[in-house]
C-alpha cells in the first residue's frame, strides 16, 4: 500500500534531493559542504529569519590523525632494539603519546595531533526561532551538511564489522606496547620487543587503511546527511507555521561532523553560555532504515543518549505501535550526540539504524537520492515532530513546579 506523503515531508524530500543531486558531495571543508551551508542559509532566509554564518578552522580528514599515530607507534617500534634502555625509553614515551592523543581524538578532545594535521576553513549555519509565549528553554536541533569519502572499510557490512573488531584490537595492541616498552625501560628486557611485532603489524595496516581511505572520492551523501538537513529546515518551517510555546529553537546545520565534530564542537564553545536549560536532537540518516534513536554510540569511548530523553521516545512509541520506531545502538561509529553530552546538554540521536544497527550506504557511492524511503521519512517525521512537541509541553509543566 502506497503511503500518502505529507506537506512536510514532501518539501522535506526536496531538500534531500537538492543536496544530494543539484550539489552534491560535500566533503569537509571543500567547495561542496560550503555550498550545502549556502543553500541552508538562503532557505532559512526564506522563512524570514536571519541565520548567522560562523567559520572555523577544521582538519581536513578523519583519517590523517590515525595515520600519524600509526606513523610514530610504527617509529617507536623501530627505536626501540637500538640502544638499550635509552631507546626503549624514549619508545616507550612516543607509544604512550601516542596512546593519550587517540583517546582524545576519539572524546572529540583537544590533543597533539589535531594541531598538527592540515586545516581547512569551514563554517556553522544556525538560525534562532523564539517560542510564542515565555522562554523557558532551548532545544538545539542538530544536522550535519558534509560527506564522508568511500573507503573500503565501509564497502559492506561485512567490512563495517572487521574495522570495528580492528579498532579495538589496535588500541589493545597499543597499549601493550606502550607497557611493554616501560617496564623494558626499567628492567632491561629487550625481549620486550618481540611481542610486538603484532603491534607494529597493526600499525602498518592502520596506516594502509587511512591511505586508502583519503585516495576513495566522496559521497553524494544523501542519507548521511542530507537527510538531517532537510529535517532540521523542515522543521524550522513547521514551527514557525506553529510556533512552541516556551522552547526557543536553535537550527543549527553543521560542517566538518565527518572530521570529528569541529563544528559542534566550535558552536557548543561560542554558544553555551546563551543557552537556558539547554536540551539537543541530533539526526542522522533518516531516509532509508527506522524510525529509530540511539541509545548507545562510540569507538572505544562510548556515549549515551539522555535517559530521560530516550524515556520520552519509548512512552511516544509505544503510544504510537504503527510506526514501528524502535532503540538501537551503534559501534564504530558517533554522532554529534557527543559534543552535546561532552558539554553537559542532555541530548538524543535519531539514527536510521536497522534493528540490527546498520546504517543503510553509511559512507558508500550508493548513497543517492533514489535510494530515499518516503514510508520511513514519513514515520520518522512523525515520530521527531510529536518529541518535540512533548518536549515543549515539559518545558511548560517544569515551569509549573514549586
Amino acid at each position: 500500500m502506497e503511503t500518502t506523503l505529507s506537506l512536510p515531508v514532501k518539501r522535506w524530500l526536496e531538500h534531500v534531493r537538492v543536496l544530494a543531486e543539484e550539489i552534491g558531495p560535500r566533503g569537509p571543508t571543500q567547495e561542496g559542504e560550503r555550498r550545502g551551508a549556502l543553500y541552508a542559509k538562503e532557505q532559512l532566509e526564506g522563512l524570514g529569519l536571519q541565520p548567522q554564518w560562523e567559520t572555523f578552522r577544521s582538519a581536513r580528514s578523519i583519517f590523517h590523525p590515525h595515520l600519524l599515530g600509526a606513523a610514530l607507534m610504527l617509529l617507536a617500534f623501530i627505536l626501540f632494539p637500538l640502544g638499550g634502555r635509552v631507546t626503549a625509553a624514549l619508545a616507550a614515551l612516543l607509544s604512550f603519546t601516542v596512546l593519550i592523543n587517540e583517546v582524545l581524538e576519539l572524546s572529540f578532545r583537544d590533543n597533539l595531533f589535531r594541531w598538527l594535521v592540515p586545516k581547512g576553513q569551514s563554517q556553522n549555519v544556525y538560525a534562532i526561532l523564539p517560542p510564542q509565549g515565555e522562554h523557558r528553554g532551548d532545544l538545539i536541533l542538530v544536522g550535519h551538511v558534509d560527506s564522508q569519502r568511500t573507503p573500503l572499510i565501509f564497502k559492506n557490512r561485512t567490512w563495517v564489522k572487521i574495522y570495528d573488531r580492528f579498532t579495538f584490537v589496535a588500541f589493545a595492541s597499543f597499549i601493550l606496547q606502550a607497557i611493554l616498552y616501560t617496564l623494558a625501560a626499567i628492567f632491561g628486557w629487550g625481549w620486550a620487543w618481540y611481542p610486538t611485532i603484532f603491534t607494529a603489524i597493526c600499525a602498518v595496516l592502520l596506516a594502509a587503511m587511512c591511505i586508502q581511505a583519503d585516495l576513495t572520492p566522496f559521497t553524494a551523501g544523501a542519507n548521511d546527511n542530507a537527510t538531517a538537513v532537510g529535517m532540521v529546515l523542515t522543521l524550522t518551517e513547521e514551527f514557525i507555521r506553529q510556533p512552541l510555546q516556551h522552547t526557543r529553537l536553535w537550527a543549527v546545520i553543521s560542517g566538518c561532523e565527518e572530521v570529528q565534530h569541529y563544528g559542534m564542537i566550535d558552536f557548543y564553545k561560542r554558544h553555551l553560555s546563551e543557552l537556558k536549560s539547554p536540551r539537543a536532537v541530533v539526526f542522522e540518516m533518516l531516509g532509508c532504515a527506522g524510525p529509530a534513536w540511539v541509545t548507545r554510540e562510540g569507538i572505544v569511548v562510548p556515549f549515551h543518549s539522555d535517559p530521560q530523553m530516550v524515556a520520552l521516545a519509548e512512552r511516544l512509541s509505544a503510544d504510537n505501535p504503527h510506526w514501528g520506531a524502535y532503540p538501537a545502538k551503534i559501534s564504530g561509529g558517533n554522532s554529534e550526540l557527543s559534543d552535546a553530552v561532552r558539554f553537559g546538554v542532555p541530548a538524543i540521536t535519531f539514527f536510521g539504524l536497522t534493528r540490527e544497527g546498520e546504517a543503510p550506504y553509511w559512507h558508500q557511492r550508493q548513497d543517492t537520492f533514489d535510494k530515499m524511503n518516503p514510508t520511513v521519512m514519513e514515520k520518522t517525521w512523525q515520530l521527531v515532530h510529536a518529541f518535540i512537541r512533548h518536549l515543549d509541553q515539559e518545558n511548560l509543566s517544569d515551569a509549573s513546579l514549586p
